[in-house]
């Protein structure tokens, strides 16, 4: 492994390489703050440096042979077709080289794979476009809830000015504790994604119809940001990951705080809801998961996505349209952009969307689809 000394000498040498205008610029990988992302920066640090050394010799032998050994001057070519010696030579070192950039390589992808025994294990689950996480094993066994983008509308469309932390910013971070091997399985429900976030070292397709694992134990409390790194679709760029990492103290208050408002937060199955009720907890679901596709004006993207205003499944009988909303849209055996919710929001809240598309825009169904209705179609 490559000593801190190192790490603090390359990352020196960049600085007076780019000069005083470009101090304040970053040039290499996030500082480190897990063991494996320790030894992913050390790694990159110690192929980097082989790198330079084979360009300096190799082009330097090269330039040197051109400007001495031109026709020019005189010179005359060698010969050096089939030389046992030659080509020996020419073999072994590469071989070496190739050996010393393995072994510690095949080490560091080892150790990334070693997710056995953790304190806590969280499963995330790409959506498109947000993140769902469900604390398993520890402490936090029970804790679930969904991660999406908080950057405000008025700064992505430039009616706003950008925030420090524009696109990378969430509305509910993962929170884990300092000093804990937290084991991360991902899966997706309905295209791939990747979880990354560089500055623990992990990165980690969630493939629909597979699960996948990797691990983490952050070093220092703080907030280590991360983004969706798979093209999956519209809103990628807006699936920001942010994980605060936090003393075990603080851990245990959090995950007090997310269980009383999991249960503050739950509906009671017994209670009637209003038509007004409805359509006022409808557009906040449809603000948070709708927008993006059907545009806040309900006449979605022409071509891409369909209007909702003056609709015939929204206009139609509601058992077609709940029956979109849960399991969503196949054609011609494939998925298309219109995802099933049914595994992501409540009975309750598509009840309450379906209700205010019902009765938003150009649509005046004057019917209000409840929870009941809902569950009664669930597969």
């Amino acid at each position: 492994m490559i000593s801190k000394w190192v790490r603090s000498f390359t990352a020196a040498a960049a600085v007076l390489a780019a000069g005083v205008a470009g101090a304040q610029s970053r040039f290499n990988l996030q500082e480190p703050q897990s063991i494996i992302a320790r030894q992913i920066y050390d790694l990159h640090t110690l192929i980097m440096w082989i790198i330079v050394v084979i360009f300096v010799v190799v082009f330097g032998a090269m330039t040197w042979a051109i400007i001495k050994h031109r026709k020019s001057v005189g010179h005359k070519a060698e010969q050096f077709h089939e030389n046992t010696t030659v080509e020996i030579i020419w073999t072994i070192i590469p071989f070496f080289i190739l050996i010393g950039m393995a072994y510690p390589a095949t080490k560091t992808v080892i150790a990334m794979k070693d997710a056995s025994s953790p304190d806590l294990t969280i499963k995330v689950t790409g959506y498109q476009w947000f993140w769902g996480y469900d604390y398993l094993q520890g402490e936090g066994e029970g804790v679930s809830f969904f991660s999406r983008l908080a950057t405000p509308r008025e700064q992505i469309e430039n009616r706003a000015p950008k925030g420090d932390n524009y696109l990378m910013e969430v509305d509910n971070p993962v929170v884990v504790p300092v000093g804990k091997k937290v084991r991360i399985i991902t899966t997706a429900n309905d295209v791939i994604h990747s979880w990354f976030v560089p500055a623990l070292g992990v990165k980690q397709d969630a493939i629909p119809g597979f699960v996948r694992d990797t691990w983490f134990k952050v070093d220092n409390p703080g907030t280590y940001r991360g983004q969706c790194a798979e093209l999956c679709g519209k809103d990628h760029a807006f699936m920001p990951i942010v994980v605060e990492a936090v003393a075990p103290e603080k851990y245990a208050q959090w995950i007090a705080g997310q269980k009383k408002k999991m249960a503050a937060q739950a509906d009671d199955p017994a209670r009637s809801w209003t038509l007004d009720e409805l359509k006022t907890r409808g557009e906040k679901v449809y603000a948070a998961n709708c927008v993006a596709c059907h545009q806040a004006n309900g006449m979605g993207l022409p071509g891409t996505f369909p209007a909702l205003s003056g609709s015939k499944v929204v206009n139609g009988p509601k058992e077609g349209q709940i029956n979109t909303v849960l399991n969503g849209v196949v054609r011609d055996g494939k998925p298309t952009a219109m995802v099933a919710f049914g595994k992501q929001l409540s009975d309750t809240d598509i009840a309450a969307v379906i209700t205010f598309t019902r009765n938003n825009w150009a649509n005046k169904t004057g019917q209000a689809v409840t929870p009941a209705d809902v569950k009664a179609l669930r597969k």
